[in-house]
C-alpha cells in the first residue's frame, strides 16, 4: 500500500502545505495511521487513496491549527521568533529541486487563494492532483454533485487570473525529481 501510494500522498499534502518538510511529516502520519486502522480498512474498487487523502486532510488541518496556535504562543513569549528552522546538510542540487517545487506549489497555493477552503480543497485535489471528481468527493467526504459545482465556481473565479495552475504532469515531474535527489 505505502510504495503504491505515497507519491500521490505527497504530491497531495505538498499542494496543501508548500514546504516539503511539513509534507513528509503529513505522509508519515498518514501511513501511521493506515497502519494502525489495517484491519478495518476496506479499500472501495481496490484503492484506498481515497481514504489516505482524507486521512490526510485531517493531519494538515491539525498541523495547521497547532502551528497557529505555537506562533501566537510564541508572539506571547518576550524576543521570540517563530520562524526559527532546522539546519539541512548543503545538498545544493536537491535543495534546488526542492525549491523549484516548492516555489512552483507556492504559486499555486497563491493563485487559489481568493477561493475558500471547500473550492480550494477540489482544486488541490481535482486540478492540481489529477484526481477524479468521485474520488475527490471521498475523499471530502461530500457528493460528487458539491464537487462539480465547487470546481465550476473555482475555475470561474481563477477565469481572470494569471494561470499559475502548472499542468499536473509538470509539477508531478518537478517534485518526483526532487523527492529523487
Amino acid at each position: 500500500m505505502f510504495d503504491r501510494h505515497v507519491d500521490a500522498v505527497f504530491r497531495y499534502c505538498l499542494s496543501r502545505c508548500g514546504s516539503w518538510h511539513d509534507a513528509e511529516e503529513l505522509v508519515s502520519i498518514t501511513f501511521l495511521e493506515a497502519w494502525r486502522h489495517r484491519n478495518r480498512l476496506k479499500p472501495e474498487k481496490d484503492t484506498v487513496l481515497p481514504w489516505l487523502l482524507g486521512v490526510a486532510t485531517n493531519a494538515y488541518r491539525n498541523r495547521a491549527r497547532a502551528s497557529r496556535r505555537h506562533a501566537e504562543f510564541l508572539s506571547r513569549l518576550p524576543h521570540s521568533d517563530p520562524r526559527t528552522g532546522e539546519n539541512e546538510a548543503d545538498h545544493a542540487e536537491a535543495v534546488g529541486s526542492r525549491v523549484d517545487a516548492e516555489r512552483a506549489v507556492r504559486e499555486m497555493l497563491d493563485t487559489t487563494a481568493g477561493l475558500n477552503s471547500g473550492e480550494r480543497d477540489v482544486v488541490v485535489l481535482c486540478l492540481m492532483n489529477g484526481m477524479g471528481q468521485e474520488e475527490a468527493a471521498k475523499t471530502l467526504g461530500i457528493r460528487v454533485g458539491t464537487v462539480k459545482s465547487r470546481l465550476h465556481r473555482a475555475r470561474a473565479k481563477l477565469a481572470g487570473t494569471n494561470p499559475a495552475l502548472e499542468p499536473v504532469e509538470q509539477l508531478n515531474a518537478k517534485i518526483v525529481e526532487a523527492r529523487l535527489s
